[in-house]
């Protein structure tokens, strides 16, 4: 019921929840529809009090694209945000003993990435990039969601916000929930999915404290000249323990302030154990002193506990023209910082399929079919990645061979489909669907798991594969080798990085990557064992397909410019000529000698 002092406005689009994936949906939204009408509400005052954080502060290459590229606050972000260099993994030698780092055995990143990544101080880009939506015409309501009338088809929406002691009523055709874990429209809707039984086994929470001032050189001097090129405190670190990890993030440079937290896994480690600061800091000091040591350095700015991460959404895009993004839509665990991954994916297809309805184009409900089936499909084959984590994660060896082959998907298709922004092309993506080439990558995803789970009860050790290294597998394969030179010939624009090359390349070399996993782990009957020759074949057979259409995509595209900035130079410079003289900026001809003085020489000996 509408209080009597209630007030109306209409706009085109109404985000709730002005957190990092409500400001970037608005920007992006700004940035590629002219002159649409967005309000943001949020109950947080724009100065961001300082407590309040989320789960993980950090990025990777894709939402770091996202906000940089997509967003254009790349010099935003380097003047204001600490770099990332990668990520870094240690396990313990010997659990008894972990005072400080010569006690773990290291996954170091050895370089900067080829594309780079930043971590992020949560309070001050939302209320920095808030502030900058505002001046872009953004109208913010500093008020609380109470109720939210979803109509069906293109009938105006209604949500109703409580500001102070007034009432307002917005009304708009399309409505985004962006205001975490509220789960506004998730709730309204019975859209939202709890329970391990329905998140491929998952069941963990999260406790997690920042700290500043802390003396790093309890964890590392900075001083490697002969194992890196790139910091290993500026990266996301793990600390990694078994029914558990452990991050640690530098999110500002100014205070030292580092955020330390604990992913646990309640059939190893209940909640009850770890959901204050005090039982947190225990556990750190009894698993990961040295980590410990570094949280004891410094001042505590907070804590938080999460006893439940994981859900997630049976739709993203109603037909209705209501979404959900970020982590109203869906969250499993912060190990590669997949949600900022996914919210990145779901802010273009949230703007792709609202910029098509204002132009009324006529395949736009296709466009929201498949986008909707994309997004969903993609929280489930981003988040098997935490599956079978909690026996998993403490082993060093089978969680180094995890690592690398997670991280051959994450550079040799992801990356690409993002770049090229394949993943809003409905061609390609019909045909990525159909053909079970993306079902496939879940599938050998879940086998690979099931076999580690065996080698585990066999407590076999299968050695140690370093992701950044060329020798793990033949003909010098690199995880961030860009097989189509996307990179290397700038093929930013849409659908000039050629995916097709890229899904040859990875799927070739994780059926190499499954043969050296079967041999080492179960000899010549693994190998010969129906089922997994059965999968090796498959990721061959999709390799070759994707061989066809790389070649039928370079033919395609053989008169188009890699690069069009590039190609529009270099058509100028045809006509250029070397000029030698300097452009004149002052008349010598009218300075009287007179008006020259020269300094005084001092005399000699003086």
């Amino acid at each position: 019921m509408l209080m009597n002092n209630t007030q109306s406005q209409v706009y085109d689009v109404v985000i709730m929840g002005a957190g990092m994936a409500g400001i970037c949906q608005a920007r992006h939204l700004l940035l590629n529809i002219p002159n649409i009408k967005i309000a943001l509400v949020d109950p947080r005052p724009e100065e961001r009090a300082d407590k309040d954080m989320k789960v993980g502060e950090s990025t990777v290459e894709i939402s770091t694209l996202m906000i940089c590229k997509e967003l254009g606050l790349y010099d935003y972000m380097i003047e204001n945000h600490p770099p990332k260099f990668g990520l870094n993994f240690h396990w313990p030698k010997d659990p008894a003993k972990t005072e400080n780092t010569d006690d773990y055995f290291h996954l170091w990143a050895t370089r900067q990435p080829p594309l780079a990544s930043v971590l992020i101080n949560r309070p001050k880009f939302e209320r920095d990039v808030l502030k900058m939506n505002k001046e872009m015409g953004v109208e913010f309501y500093n008020g609380r969601v109470v109720d939210v009338d979803l109509t069906s088809g293109d009938e105006l929406n209604s949500v109703q916000v409580k500001l102070g002691d007034q009432q307002l009523e917005l009304k708009t055709k399309h409505v985004i929930d962006a205001a975490g874990r509220k789960f506004i429209i998730g709730r309204k809707t019975d859209n939202l999915v709890f329970g391990p039984e329905n998140l491929y086994g998952v069941n963990n929470g999260s406790a997690w404290m920042r700290v500043r001032n802390v003396d790093r050189t309890i964890f590392h001097n900075g001083y490697d000249p002969a194992n890196a090129t790139c910091s290993h405190y500026y990266a996301t670190n793990h600390w990694m323990g078994h029914g558990h990890w452990v991050w640690m993030i530098p999110t500002d440079t100014e205070s030292m302030e580092l955020s330390i937290g604990l992913v646990h896994h309640n059939d190893i480690i209940p909640g009850q154990s770890v959901n204050t600061k005090e039982k947190f800091s225990a556990f750190l000091e009894a698993n990961h002193n040295v980590v410990y040591q570094l949280l004891k350095s410094g001042e505590e700015v907070d804590f938080h506990y999460l006893p439940r991460l994981a859900h997630k959404s049976k739709q993203m895009y109603s037909r209705d023209n209501w979404y959900v993004i970020g982590d109203a839509a869906a969250m499993f665990d912060p190990f590669y910082s997949m949600g900022m991954t996914m919210m990145s994916f779901q802010i273009e297809n949230v703007t792709e399929i609202i910029r098509a309805k204002f132009a009324g184009e006529a395949d736009v409900e296709r466009k929201r079919v498949v986008y909707n089936n994309f997004a969903v499909n993609m929280i489930a084959r981003n988040n098997h990645l935490v599956s079978h984590h909690e026996k998993q994660l403490g082993n060093a060896s089978i969680m180094s061979w995890r690592i690398f082959l997670e991280n051959m998907w994450w550079f040799g298709v992801l990356i690409p489909m993002y770049i090229g922004k394949w993943h809003l092309d409905l061609p390609f993506l019909h045909k990525f669907g159909k053909q079970g080439r993306g079902a496939v990558v879940a599938e050998t995803l879940e086998e690979a798991y099931k076999l580690f789970d065996k080698l585990l009860e066999k407590k076999q050790n299968l050695g140690f594969m370093y992701t950044h290294r060329m020798d793990e597998l033949p003909f010098g394969y690199s995880i961030t080798k860009d097989v189509s030179k996307y990179i290397g010939l700038s093929k930013y624009e849409p659908k000039h990085c050629n995916i097709y090359a890229e899904m040859r390349n990875t799927y070739f070399f994780v059926a190499l990557w499954y043969l050296k996993l079967l041999w080492k782990g179960f000899g010549l009957p693994g190998l010969l064992a129906p089922k997994n020759f059965k999968r090796v074949l498959t990721l061959l057979k999709i390799s070759a397909q994707s061989y066809v259409d790389e070649l039928i995509f370079d033919y395609q595209t053989r008169n188009i410019p890699t690069n069009s900035a590039v190609a529009k130079q270099r058509e100028e410079f045809k006509n250029y000529q070397p000029r030698t003289e300097l452009q004149s900026w002052q008349n010598l001809a009218t300075v009287d000698a007179n008006d020259i003085k020269l300094p005084e020489l001092a005399e000699v000996g003086s």
